[in-house]
């Protein structure tokens, strides 16, 4: 049986400890949606922040994680310290 050189093994755990930090350190997806419809807006649209423009448009608010489908939000959070940005090793608590 042939065998590991070591430094082979410090590389591969180098490796795979790069992964984790990483990983852990992810920040999740950000989107600019209405609050009150959840579609998704241009990213402008969030740069100001929310309330409404002096046209009378709604602005949007930044909404963390979650998936889109027909222009609509779901499955995410508008508060970034809610959704689980994910990777191996991390522990959060889900999206709300």
């Amino acid at each position: 049986m042939r065998r590991l050189r070591s430094s082979t093994v410090v590389l591969g755990g180098m490796g795979v400890l790069a992964a984790t930090i990483t990983a852990c350190g992810s920040e999740p997806d950000r989107r600019c949606v209405d609050p009150l419809t959840r579609e998704e807006l241009p990213s402008y649209r969030c740069e100001s922040g929310g309330g409404s423009d002096d046209d009378g448009t709604t602005r949007g608010a930044y909404y963390y994680g979650g998936s889109v489908r027909d222009k609509r939000v779901s499955g995410g959070s508008f508060d970034k310290t809610a959704v689980d940005s994910g990777g191996f090793g991390c522990s959060g608590t889900g999206g709300g």
